[in-house]
């Protein structure tokens, strides 16, 4: 510790000791106060006033920040505590003033040869001297204790407790359920979608080809209905391809994420430009949500937005991995709308963060940040 965050400390130590007094007496009069229904909320109003003078002492004088996600009723109960603290501190600062006026007195004495009793000694002096270094030791080492209760004291109070924490812990889990199986639901309606919109429109159109060429009785317009009919097939195959690798592609279990990507980038209408700074694989499941946000960010692209490039940039940033889809186009999405709401459900079922930044004009900046180990 340097002299200059020393005496800043010190500093904050001794104002938290002047302010311990306000605090006593403000802490006794709210317990009383608080038997009145009516006046607890200016009760609780004042008690966080005090509480964030403090927070803000510990912030600017012993570098301590606090959070600010605590209860009004445990704000009080803090000031009760600290001002418990605030008096020991004062206290110390008291026995240093005491300290500093005797020292002063006896060096005063010493200087104009004056006598320092009636039975003086000549061990008077080192005496003197070893028990004022003691008692520089022990205020020291007082501010220093009482530092640290200040600082244990806010670690404790400030902030939610540990059944706050599970608390939320079990909600953010209920929560996650909940968007896991919306997830889940918003798939099948997808894959339920793309079958009936494509795959059997053209099974129906295969099958009246089919049907037409077999009551044709011209061979060759027979011949130009199966051949149509072939066509038909062919096309079928392709929409039935292109269904099942949305579903799931098969190169995510063979190449990775990276692999499926450049897979995704050769297959779209679009110019993709493809960044992947991943060392190593992924474990599968977040593999699996990274490739349907790019996948999704580029189709919304494609369909909506009327763009002429999309990039797309991998990158790990300690233990979140990083998926930023960008394209040109004209902007205006919405995480409510436009196929992005199913992402944001499935990003925040594997405790992730969906962002969307798309201003009118553009550009847009899909963006999934996901746990990663």
């Amino acid at each position: 510790m340097d002299l200059r965050r020393a005496l800043r400390v010190t500093a904050g130590l001794a104002l938290g000791g002047l302010s311990a007094f306000a605090e006593a007496a403000f802490v006794v009069v709210a317990t009383l106060v608080l038997a009145v229904p009516a006046a607890r909320p200016a009760v609780f109003r004042a008690t966080r006033w005090f509480a964030e003078r403090e927070r803000a002492r510990l912030r600017r004088f012993l570098d301590y920040p606090t959070s600010d996600d605590y209860r009004d009723s445990r704000a009080l109960r803090y000031l009760a505590s600290r001002s418990v603290a605030g008096g020991l501190g004062a206290g110390v600062f008291a026995l240093i003033g005491l300290g500093l006026a005797t020292a002063v007195i006896t060096v005063w004495q010493l200087a104009g040869g004056q006598p320092l009793g009636d039975d003086q000694d000549w061990f008077d002096v080192p005496v003197l001297l070893l028990m004022g270094a003691l008692l520089v030791f022990l205020a020291v080492q007082g501010l220093i204790g009482v530092g640290a209760l200040e600082r244990t004291l806010a670690h404790h109070f400030f902030g939610p407790t540990k059944q706050e924490r599970l608390q939320r812990r079990v909600d953010a889990l209920t929560h996650s359920r909940a968007e896991v199986v919306e997830a889940v639901n918003d798939e099948r309606r997808r894959i339920e979608r793309d079958l009936h919109d494509g795959v059997q429109q053209r099974i129906v159109s295969l099958g009246m080809l089919l049907g037409r060429a077999r009551r044709a009785k011209d061979p060759e317009r027979a011949e130009a209905l199966l051949r149509q009919a072939h066509e038909e097939t062919q096309l079928a195959l392709q929409e039935l391809r292109d269904v099942a690798w949305r579903v799931y592609p098969i190169a995510l279990d063979e190449g990775g994420l990276a692999t499926a990507l450049e897979a995704l980038a050769e297959r779209s209408s679009l110019p993709v430009a493809l960044s992947y700074a991943l060392e190593e694989r992924l474990d599968p499941a977040t593999e699996t949500v990274a490739y349907f946000v790019a996948s999704e960010a580029v189709t919304n692209a494609i369909k909506h937005a009327a763009a002429s490039r999309v990039e797309i940039a991998v990158a790990r940033a300690g233990r979140m991995v990083g998926v930023t889809i960008t394209d040109d186009g004209v902007g205006g999405a919405q995480v409510a709308g436009n196929g992005l709401s199913g992402l944001a459900r499935r990003v925040g079922a594997a405790d992730g963060v969906f962002t969307v930044d798309s201003p009118a004009g553009g550009p847009t900046v899909v963006r999934a940040e996901l746990p990663c180990a």
